[in-house]
């Protein structure tokens, strides 16, 4: 059954994620890789919320963290598309680009991730 929860959850979340990606390329014609940036700063920032309701705050069992955190977030967010977001970045020749995504994406999402578990704990 967990197995199931994670494929709903992963569906889920990765409708959401295409969802934002055509927000964004039909909002914005930037080179900048807005869309993964923003699901990777809200899946860290709502990965933190997450992991305290479900874990401590309404002690919910493992098939609901393998909905929300393991499918919905893990597909939401997207760690294989930063790669190549970063190296298409580098092979248009926009280095400080690439250089400033990396950094920006591994700085704020652990800042967003710190910020979701703190509020989470604030809050509930």
């Amino acid at each position: 059954m967990t197995y199931l929860a994670v494929a709903l959850g992963g569906a889920l979340g990765a409708m959401s994620r295409f969802f934002v990606y055509n927000a964004f390329t039909h909002a914005t014609r930037s080179t900048y890789p807005w869309a993964t940036f923003t699901v990777n700063v809200a899946g860290s920032f709502l990965i933190g919320i997450a992991f305290i309701l479900i874990t401590e705050r309404l002690e919910m069992g493992p098939y609901w963290r393998g909905i929300v955190t393991v499918g919905f977030l893990g597909a939401f967010t997207t760690f294989s598309t930063f790669s190549m977001d970063v190296i298409g970045l580098l092979e248009q020749g926009q280095v400080s680009n690439a250089i400033i995504y990396v950094l920006s994406s591994v700085v704020v999402c652990i800042i967003a991730a710190w910020l979701g578990l703190s509020l989470a704990k604030f809050l509930f």
